[in-house]
């Protein structure tokens, strides 16, 4: 069984291609602009405000999203744990010609070069973290990266979302050239969420079998475990207070409302208040 997002990395960007990115992009556009300090500048030649307009992507993926806000003219930087999503980041970026800087790191021992004015986190990385304290860690270390007063935007999918909508259950999906089961083992002691996902990707280089036998024939097949932990808004706001940062909003991910009992994903919002005193 393989490491998560390794195999899956290369028909990720195929499975999500209905994820929104666009509207993700902008509607984080929009929140920089009313309570974040980052400006759409690239190049800035002073070391101030060059920080302060940098934007990290803590757990950039494939880069989908971090090609999108450095398209608004933003100086991005990207943080994913997984090499496969990281070598197609690399050749998207390629392919662009954007100046992304794409870091091999854990956001629980994040390590930057300086401050940044804005970090994002969305697409539910933050559910990967299944202990709450190492979210905290998380936390922290965003606040110490953060240039004063920058805006920390993220999003996670909540404990009603996982034992509600999605638990045990089971998803499939079939392409012309991949497809995939998605089985879900929800456990209401623990919060944890445990799916397994089964893909079959056609091989398109089988080299002299490939002669022997026709296209539609030659399938791959493996198997990923990912786990991720729901969390409720009250937790996560006393874990970004602790770790010292000052919340803003709390919001429907999905209406931009209200939070409310049956919200599936949560936006939260913080900003970092401490280092002018």
């Amino acid at each position: 069984m393989a490491e998560a997002y390794s195999d899956f990395a290369q028909v990720y960007d195929e499975f999500m291609d209905e994820t929104p990115y666009e509207q993700w992009c902008d509607t984080i556009v929009r929140f920089m602009e009313q309570y974040g300090i980052s400006k759409p500048v690239r190049g800035e030649k002073d070391l101030l405000a060059s920080e302060r307009n940098l934007v990290l992507d803590l757990g950039c993926g494939t880069g989908t999203l971090t090609e999108l806000l450095y398209g608004k003219g933003y100086d991005m930087v990207g943080v994913d744990n997984a090499p496969a999503m990281l070598d197609i980041a690399m050749k998207k970026r390629q392919e662009s010609g954007s100046e992304i800087l794409y870091l091999l790191q854990d956001m629980r021992e994040l390590e930057l070069y300086s401050t940044v004015g804005t970090v994002i986190s969305v697409c539910d990385s933050l559910n990967y973290i299944l202990d709450e304290e190492e979210v905290l860690e998380v936390f922290r270390l965003v606040n110490n990266y953060l240039y004063p007063g920058g805006l920390f935007l993220f999003d996670f999918n909540t404990d009603y979302k996982y034992r509600e909508v999605i638990g045990d259950t089971t998803i499939a999906e079939n392409r012309e050239d991949c497809s995939f089961i998605w089985e879900n083992f929800y456990d209401e002691d623990s919060c944890l969420n445990e799916y397994d996902v089964t893909i079959f990707v056609r091989d398109q280089d089988s080299g002299a079998d490939a002669e022997r036998k026709t296209e539609s024939e030659l399938f791959r097949r493996f198997t990923e475990t990912h786990v991720q932990r729901g969390y409720t808004v009250e937790q996560m706001k006393d874990l970004v207070e602790r770790a010292g940062l000052e919340i803003l909003k709390a919001l429907d991910a999905e209406s931009l409302s209200e939070v409310n009992a049956c919200s599936e994903r949560v936006y939260i919002l913080a900003r970092e208040c401490q280092k002018n005193g």
